[in-house]
């Protein structure tokens, strides 16, 4: 069986306020693109220290690197999760969450940074089996996620572009912070 490619999503597929962080995916096939940024992430991230990984912040009220890792991994889950019920056909609204709630309650804080870090790489692979068995069908199939339209499509590219925009942050306000 030939894998569906998911195409590029259109305006009306995703949030709005997605759009800057979708129009950073390469590409028309986001199971191309999602494979390849993650080990392109977990190569910028690796290196890190614990200490550093935990505690800094560029910024009062900022997330650390643990945090940031651990809140892709949520809202990762989250959007295929969406993902899902949408190329199943749910004719239900998903509701939406609070991430900085999220953050605040999930103790990522207290884990490993190894451990954070292969909880993505776990995370990515999850997504990436999901999204390969899609059919053409599902790919384009909608749904309402938080009060606005979404796509299976549109989800998917979302998440890779997500983890463009925290991979920008973490490498000009975290890493960069680091070098000077």
């Amino acid at each position: 069986m030939t894998r569906a490619l998911s195409g590029r999503p259109q305006p009306g597929e995703f949030a709005d306020y997605a759009k800057r962080e979708i129009e950073a995916v390469l590409g028309d096939d986001v199971v191309e693109a999602l494979a390849a940024q993650i080990e392109e992430t977990l190569a910028l991230l690796t290196p890190v220290d614990e200490n550093f990984a935990g505690a800094f912040t560029y910024a009062p009220g900022k997330w650390s690197l643990k945090q940031i890792v651990g809140h892709l991994s949520d809202d990762e889950r989250i959007f295929v999760y969406r993902a899902m019920c949408v190329a199943r056909n749910e004719p239900l609204e998903l509701p939406g969450f609070d991430e900085n709630r999220y953050v605040r309650f999930a103790g990522f804080e207290t884990r490993t940074w190894p451990d954070l870090l292969e909880e993505l790489r776990i995370v990515r692979s999850a997504s990436l089996a999901f999204f390969r068995g899609l059919t053409a069908e599902a790919w384009m199939r909608r749904g309402i996620v938080n009060g606005y339209p979404a796509s299976v499509r549109g989800l998917a590219f979302h998440v890779a572009g997500h983890e463009l925009h925290h991979r920008r942050i973490v490498s000009e306000r975290y890493l960069g912070a680091k070098a000077r």
